[in-house]
């Protein structure tokens, strides 16, 4: 039942986020047409925004856009003027989930080993060096690391191609790039989780029974430890399947994250509560997800 409470509610929410969304870009300062703007360009604005609806009332352009949007159409681009938002999404969103899910995937594959080796040699030399390595991780911004790795890994050995999208190689980079600073973050949440699950009671009642310290580990510590990393996981998988702005534009890869820039720059008011929408849609969802999540890996959580 409060699955389905859960689900009802996602309609109601949706609606609030594109008002919102739809009303602070009409009144923010600044719009579509100013860069046009001519000495004796008046009248050929006035005919755009009347073109375009712009020169209605808020809230009928909002009405007028929640209408088109039930029946599947999200506009016209007021910046890419031949295009349709729904064209534009559908040639950049698939770049975009394929970078997000690879650097997921890169993201947990390095930062959940890192921590958990940190957490079982608690006070070692290793465990301070796995720290302040996810600390770099954390600090280092990905518009450092990105020229970095093509400067180093693309020019100077030549092992990986620097720019475009579509072969194997060409995602490593990227996805180094994109998923270091959340390697980072999950390393040090599995190593605090970690710690704080091997000083519970049980653990130490397990060992007594006489169970093997790797079965101890991995079956009984690692799936509570693992908790805030699946928490942490929706919001996480959210940012990085809508796309990185910065590494998409230093490897040249077209995805979502350099439209809703460029959208935002230029008031394409369609574009971006398309992909403010978007990107609503995906975090609500895998929140949703996380939840569920929850109550299969820990028996006491109780879902809703």
């Amino acid at each position: 039942m409060p699955f389905f409470k859960r689900i009802v509610l996602l309609g109601p929410l949706l609606l609030v986020i594109s008002l919102l969304s739809f009303v602070l870009l009409r009144v923010a300062p600044g719009g579509p047409f100013d860069r046009e703007r001519a000495p004796a360009s008046e009248e050929i604005e006035r005919q755009l925004r009347a073109r375009y609806h712009l020169d209605e009332p808020i809230a009928q352009q909002y009405l007028r856009w929640l209408g088109d949007a039930m029946r599947g159409d999200l506009g016209r681009s007021l910046k890419y003027r031949n295009h349709s938002v729904a064209e534009i999404i559908r040639a950049g969103l698939p770049m975009s989930l394929t970078l997000g899910l690879v650097a997921f995937g890169f993201a947990l594959g390095c930062g959940v080993p890192l921590g958990f080796y940190g957490a079982v040699r608690r006070g070692a030399w290793s465990d301070w060096g796995g720290s302040l390595l996810a600390l770099v991780f954390i600090c280092v911004p990905s518009f450092v690391v990105g020229p970095l790795l093509i400067l180093v890994f693309g020019l100077k050995l030549g092992w990986f191609p620097v720019a475009l999208w579509g072969a194997p190689l060409q995602a490593v980079l990227p996805m180094v790039a994109l998923g270091l600073y959340f390697g980072g973050r999950v390393a040090r949440l599995t190593r605090e989780g970690m710690t704080q699950v091997l000083q519970s009671e049980f653990i130490r009642t397990a060992r007594a029974k006489g169970l093997g310290e790797f079965a101890v580990l991995t079956r009984h510590a690692l799936r509570l430890a693992i908790m805030p990393v699946v928490s942490y996981s929706g919001p996480m998988l959210a940012d990085l399947l809508t796309g990185s702005f910065v590494v998409e534009n230093l490897f040249q890869i077209p995805g979502v994250g350099v439209f809703m820039v460029n959208s935002s720059l230029s008031r394409d008011y369609p574009m971006v509560v398309a992909l403010v929408m978007l990107y609503a849609v995906l975090l609500v969802v895998l929140n949703l997800l996380v939840d569920i999540a929850y109550s299969v890996l820990d028996p006491r959580v109780k879902y809703g």
